[in-house]
C-alpha cells in the first residue's frame, strides 16, 4: 500500500474547515470574475492617454493581455510554494494570508482605478494608475495561489474513498464564483451608481467577510511540521513531483484539459457576437449560465462518486468535454461558413447551449477527478505541495489556452480554430488516459 493511501482514516474534519476551503475557492474566483468583465473598459482611459488605445490592438492590447495574464503566471509561480509552506507551517497561516492579501489587493485595483477619467488623465497619472493595477493583478494572483492548500485542507479531512466528494466542493466555488462574479460586477456598479472603485471595493469587502470567518471558525486541519522536511520550495523539488508514479500523468492531464477549457471560455465571448450578435449584457447572462451549470454539475458528481471509481469519471468528463468542443466547433464552422447571424431561437443557437453544456459538464467531472487521483497517490506529508504543482500547472494553461484560443480564433472565417485545436488536445488526453489510469490502479494495489 502506498502512502498516498494510509490505513489510517483521517480525524473528522474540525469545525469550518471545509466552510473555509470552499469561500477561499469562491472569493479567489468571485473576485476573478468581478474584475474580469470590466477590467478593459477601466484601464482603456488610461491607456488612451498614453496614445495606446486598447480597440485598435497593438500595445494597449498588450496590457490588457498582460493584466490577464499575469494574475494566472502569478498562481502558477505560488501555487505549489505555498502548498510547500502549508505542509511545514500549517493550512490555517496559508489560508489566512491568502484572504488577507485578498483583502488588500482587490482594494488597491478600486484604488488604481477611482481617479478622475474626464477630462482625460494626465501621462503621469495614468502611469501611476496602470502601474498600481498591476500591482493590484499580481499581489491578488498571488494571494489566490491557495487553491492547491485548499484540496490539501480536504485531503486531510477526507478518507481516500470520500475523495473525490470532497474535492468536487472546489469546483461547486469555481462554479459560484464563476457565475456571481460578472452578475456582482453588473449589479455593484449600478449600487454605486457607476463608481469606478466599486468593483475592487466589493471585492475586497467579501475577501474581508471570509478572512473574518475563517479567523473565528477555521481551526488547523494539519499538525505544524508533521513528518514535512526543511526544504523550501523549489523546481526542483517540482520536478520531483512530476516524476511520483501515476503523479506526472494526472497533471498532463490535468494541464492539457483546462488548456483546451480556458481557449474555448476566451474565445466565448467573440464567438456569441460574431455567430448570434450578442451584446455585452447577453455574454453576462452567457456566462453567468455557465458557471451556473458548472455549479450544478458539481453538486451531481458528488452523489456519483460514491458509486463510481475516480478513474471513471475522469474519462467520462474527458468524453463529455471531447463532444461537447466538436459539436461548439461544428457549430461555428456551420453558422460563420454560410455567412449568417442564428438569432434568437435558431436551431444552431440551440445547438450551441447543449454543446457549451457538454463542454462545461466534462469540466466539471475532470477537475474533481484528477485532483482526488493525484492526492491518492501522494504521501499525505506532501498533500500541500503535490496539489500545489498540480493547480500550478493548471494556471500555466490558463495563460498558454488564451493565448492559442485568441491567436487561432481570427485565423479563418469560420472562427472554429480554437475548437478544433482543442478536440485535437483533448483527443490526445483520451488516448494517454487508459495508460494513466492503469498505471494509477496498478499503485494503489502495489
Amino acid at each position: 500500500m502506498t502512502s498516498g493511501s494510509s490505513s489510517s482514516s483521517p480525524a473528522p474534519p474540525p469545525r469550518g474547515a471545509l466552510l473555509v476551503v470552499f469561500l477561499t475557492v469562491f472569493i479567489d474566483l468571485l473576485g476573478f470574475g468581478i474584475v474580469l468583465p470590466v477590467l478593459p473598459r477601466q484601464v482603456e482611459p488610461y491607456l488612451n492617454a498614453l496614445g495606446m488605445p486598447p480597440l485598435e490592438g497593438g500595445a494597449g492590447g498588450a496590457v490588457i493581455g498582460v493584466l490577464f495574464a499575469v494574475f494566472s503566471l502569478m498562481q502558477f509561480i505560488f501555487s505549489p510554494i505555498w502548498g510547500r509552506l502549508s505542509d511545514r507551517i500549517g493550512r490555517r497561516p496559508i489560508l489566512l494570508v491568502s484572504l488577507t492579501g485578498s483583502v488588500i489587493f482587490y482594494a488597491l485595483y478600486g484604488y488604481a482605478v477611482s481617479g478622475p477619467v474626464e477630462p482625460a488623465p494626465t501621462r503621469s497619472a495614468a502611469v501611476t494608475a496602470l502601474t498600481l493595477i498591476l500591482l493590484a493583478r499580481i499581489g491578488a494572483g498571488i494571494a489566490g495561489a491557495s487553491v492547491g492548500t485548499a484540496a490539501a485542507v480536504i485531503a486531510d479531512c477526507t478518507t481516500p474513498e470520500n475523495r473525490a466528494r470532497g474535492m468536487a466542493l472546489i469546483g461547486i466555488a469555481f462554479g459560484g464564483g464563476f457565475t456571481l462574479g460578472p452578475l456582482i460586477a453588473y449589479f455593484g456598479l449600478a449600487i454605486f451608481d457607476e463608481a469606478r472603485w466599486g468593483v475592487g471595493g466589493i471585492a475586497s469587502l467579501m475577501s474581508f467577510i471570509a478572512l473574518l470567518i475563517a479567523i473565528f471558525v477555521f481551526r488547523e486541519t494539519r499538525r505544524p511540521g508533521a513528518g514535512a522536511t526543511k526544504e523550501f520550495p523549489s523546481v526542483t523539488r517540482s520536478l520531483a513531483v512530476l516524476r511520483m508514479p501515476s503523479v506526472g500523468g494526472l497533471v498532463l492531464v490535468y494541464f492539457l484539459s483546462i488548456f483546451a477549457m480556458a481557449s474555448f471560455e476566451s474565445t466565448l465571448a467573440l464567438l456569441t457576437k460574431a455567430a448570434f450578435g450578442m451584446g455585452d449584457d447577453a455574454n453576462f447572462l452567457v456566462f453567468a449560465a455557465i458557471g451556473f451549470t458548472l455549479m450544478l454539475a458539481g453538486g451531481g458528481y458528488r452523489p456519483l462518486a460514491k458509486r463510481l471509481p475516480e478513474r471513471r469519471l475522469l474519462a467520462a468528463g474527458v468524453v463529455l468535454l471531447l463532444v461537447g468542443m466538436v459539436a461548439v466547433g461544428g457549430v461555428a464552422w456551420a453558422v460563420m461558413g454560410r455567412g449568417i447571424v442564428a438569432e434568437a431561437g435558431s436551431p444552431w443557437r440551440v445547438a450551441f447551449y447543449v454543446a457549451a453544456t457538454l463542454v462545461v459538464c466534462g469540466f466539471a467531472f475532470v477537475n474533481p477527478s484528477v485532483s482526488a487521483l493525484i492526492s491518492r497517490r501522494a504521501d499525505p506529508d506532501r498533500q500541500g505541495e503535490v496539489l500545489g504543482v498540480n493547480q500550478s500547472f493548471a494556471s500555466l494553461a490558463r495563460i498558454l489556452g488564451p493565448m492559442a484560443g485568441l491567436s487561432l480564433f481570427s485565423l479563418h472565417s469560420s472562427h472554429a480554430l480554437p475548437y478544433l485545436a482543442a478536440v485535437i488536445v483533448l483527443a490526445a488526453v483520451a488516448a494517454l488516459l487508459p495508460g494513466i489510469t492503469r498505471e494509477s490502479v496498478d499503485s494503489a494495489a502495489a
